[in-house]
């Protein structure tokens, strides 16, 4: 099954277990990349996206469609 969503995350990121176990529970799937491992996803999200914060959700369905943080209610729009 094709990833839903990609998460870009960080270790120890409270906000980025908090989205996997979102998605999880929503059913949804996702692929995750860790930033500190993956120079070129880093300045993607920041460059590119503007974020500073992780995770940074990307909808592989609409890259327009992209947030930071923990949002559940972004989560709920995915399904």
């Amino acid at each position: 099954m094709e990833p839903k969503v990609t998460v870009y995350s960080k270790p120890s990121c409270v906000q980025c277990t908090a989205t996997y176990r979102a998605l999880d529970a929503k059913g949804i799937s996702y692929v995750s990349v860790d930033v500190t491992k993956a120079p070129a996803a880093l300045e993607y999200i920041s460059e590119e996206l503007g974020y500073s914060q992780a995770p940074v959700v990307v909808d592989c369905t609409d890259e327009q469609n992209h947030w930071s943080g923990f949002r559940p209610d972004k989560i709920a729009g995915l399904s």
